[in-house]
Order: structure tokens, then sequence, then C-alpha cells
């Protein structure tokens, strides 16, 4: 990675040459398409492969991979904005991105509100769709709640990852602002304001009717999100390779998995049932921990403990990400290699897509029954069109109907 002075940031297009060249790292591709193949399987109701993600085997979970490979790519996307043409103008880059995630929250929701009443009035369903996303608020009294999702001070349970990105990019100008001063002062910043998150002070109110806050707390993930930016940014240097760090890394997600999943503990009961209870008694201890909603320590370095584990066996500039040789079994790696990086470039467009299509299959799981088979197949159908959704959008950011200088 790149070293970027922090005073680069500012100069404006006499600082161009110094700027970091607006190249894709395959592992941030790689691992962010990984995310939203699992944020796929997360987000479909009672999905039985949702016990066998990650998250069911320690503190963090894909939401973190999300997060950070964000914070990854925004510092090549709009730090690189920040160097080319001045702090101002990369303020304007990143106001237009919050413009572009905000419109893509408000039309997912009124999308999965729409499919969730639509299914309703059929009145094939004993069960009501719109009670199960706790929708009924913004059905029965809707004028305030439409005010209040435009100013998202109403936000539903399902429709909390987008707001929480959209203050962490409103953020991005104080901390290249800071970075002025020296990349101390947004670390220094960065934390503080993610200590005081975590007694709840910067708790963001999601409904008018109950103390409900934001599920995602973005001032406490703020934290994670310019992690990934400093380290890409150049701001932070990269880990070494080491036996030391590869054990710590890995012992720690080792003891970290009791206290991620019930199917953890069912084995543990199993073989060793005094020490799942001596476990027991610690989880409530590890509570704040481990909080989602304010990002707990726990999370941070579980994730950060992946992370390494994960950028080591990628391997030096990823090298292991780009498939070689000739034999089938190379072709089929390759393949999967190529899709997988497809569906990270384009993770915002899967991401919304994703999330209304879950809805949709897990209607067709309650319809046909949640046996392996049929699993199986809306599982892979919502592969397919998560898959499908990356290729579409890039072929439309290509902009085919140019001309080709």
């Amino acid at each position: 990675m790149a070293t970027v002075s922090p005073a680069s940031d500012f100069a404006p297009v006499a600082a161009s040459a110094a700027a970091p060249a607006r190249v894709r790292d395959p592992r941030l591709d790689f691992y962010r398409g990984i995310a939203m193949f699992i944020i796929l399987i997360a987000h479909i109701p009672n999905d039985p492969w949702a016990k066998w993600i990650p998250a069911r085997f320690g503190f963090s979970d894909a939401t973190e991979i999300f997060v950070f490979c964000s914070g990854m790519a925004s510092a090549i996307a709009f730090g690189g904005a920040f160097a080319r043409k001045g702090w101002w103008m990369g303020t304007a880059r990143v106001s237009f991105r919050i413009w572009q995630v905000y419109w893509a929250h408000i039309c997912l929701f009124f999308f999965v509100a729409m499919s969730m009443a639509a299914l309703d009035q059929t009145g094939l369903f004993q069960k009501t769709y719109i009670s199960s996303l706790n929708l009924q608020h913004f059905f029965n009294d809707p004028a305030p709640q439409i005010v209040g999702l435009f100013t998202l001070t109403y936000v539903p349970n399902y429709f909390d990852i987008l707001p929480m990105y959209l203050v962490v990019l409103a953020m991005m100008p104080l901390f290249m602002g800071l970075s002025r001063i020296g990349f101390w002062a947004v670390a220094l910043t960065s934390v503080l304001i993610w200590l005081v998150a975590q007694f709840d002070y910067l708790d963001l109110p999601a409904e008018p009717w109950s103390d409900r806050q934001w599920f995602f707390n973005p001032f406490g993930w703020q934290l994670l999100f310019f992690t990934g930016f400093a380290f890409m940014r150049g701001w932070i240097p990269a880990p070494p390779v080491s036996k030391t760090l590869i054990w710590a890394a890995a012992l720690f997600l080792i003891f970290s998995m009791p206290f991620g999943s019930w199917k953890v503990f069912t084995w543990i009961n199993a073989a060793a049932p005094d020490l799942a209870a001596e476990i027991r008694k610690v989880w409530p201890l590890t509570a704040e921990f481990r909080n989602k909603t304010d990002f707990g320590l726990f999370r941070y370095l579980h994730f950060l403990s992946l992370a390494y584990l994960g950028w080591v066996v990628a391997g030096e500039h990823g090298h292991r990400l780009i498939a070689t040789g000739q034999g089938a079994a190379a072709k089929v790696w390759q393949f999967l290699l190529t899709v997988i990086t497809k569906v990270g470039q384009q993770s915002l467009a899967v991401f919304v897509f994703s999330m209304a299509a879950a809805r949709l299959i897990g209607v067709g799981l309650d319809l046909s029954g949640r046996d392996v088979a049929s699993v199986f197949v809306a599982n892979m159908i919502g592969f397919a069109m998560i898959i499908g959704v990356a290729y579409l959008a890039g072929w439309f950011k290509s902009q085919p109907w140019k001309s080709k200088k």
C-alpha cells in the first residue's frame, strides 16, 4: 500500500502525481464479495444455512467485513479525490455518494414495504408479512413515519445498515481535515468518539413510539470503518506475516467460539457439560464487550484477528486470489474468484437488491417448506440473482452506449 503524507491530501491538482493510483485490491473485492453472500443468507427469514455463517462462531460477522472493506474502498475512491482536488472537492465527492446511498435506503424501504403489503393483500397467508418486519406502525399512521423515514428518525430494524453507513461517510471530511494535523489526531478522535458511544451518549432515536435506538450506532462503528480507511491510505502500515501474530489471532478466534453460537454450546454440552456451565457464567460479563449496537471491543478484536488471517491466507498483494494453471481445478477456482470479485465490486447494488430479494425468498420457503432440497434451491437462486445483479450493474457502469475514444 502506498504511503500518503497527511498534508498531500489537501494539495489540489498540483499534488495529483503524489496521490495513490486507483487500483482495485483483489483482497478487498474478494472478501467484500464473500460478505455479500453471507449477508443474503443472514437476511433470508429462518434460513437453516444461517446457523453456519461466521457470526455463529465468534463475536463479529459479515457486517464487520462490509464496513471495514467499505472503509478501504472509500480510501481509494474518496481519499484520492481529496488528494487530487483538495478538501472542498473531496467533500463534494463524498456528499454525492451520501446522496446515492440515501436514496438507495429510501427506495429499498418502500419496495420492501410495498412487497409485504402486496403479500398481505392476497389473503393467501395465515401470517402477516407487514408485522413480520414490525411495519404496522408505518401503515397505521404513515404521515409522521414518512417524515421520520426521510429524516432518519424512523429507522426500522431491517433497514439499519445504510443509515449507519450514511453517517460514517458524513464524518469523512472531518477526519480528512484532522489528517492535516497528523494521523494521531485522526486516531485519537476516532477512539474518543467510539469510547463516548460505549456509554450511550451518542445514541440516535430509531422510532418515535419507543426508546429504541439505531441498531447500528454509527459513532461506534466508525472506528472499524476508519481503521480500514487508514490501512488503505497507508496511515497504518501493513502488519508483518508473523507466526506469533498468526497463533495469537487463531487462538483468540478459537476461544471466542463459545460466545458466538448456541450451536457451539450444543457441542460443548455434549463433550464437557461442566465447561459449558462455566462458560455460561462468564457470558453475561462479556455482553458489553461484544455489543453489536455500539460495536463492542471484542467485536473489534475478533474481526481484526479474522482479517489478519484472511490477509495472510490471501498472500502478498493477494496473489493467491489470482488463479493460475490450466487444470480443471484451476479453471473452477478462477471462475469462483471472478464471480465473487465481481459481486464485491458492485457491493452497494448487490446489497440493496439482496435485502429486497431475501424477504421474497423467505416467502418462497414459507410456501415450499424448509426441507434440505428446498433450502438449497432457494439459496442457489438467491446467489444466482445477486451475481446477475453484479454483472448487470457493472455493465451499466461501463456505459457501453458511449463511443470509445
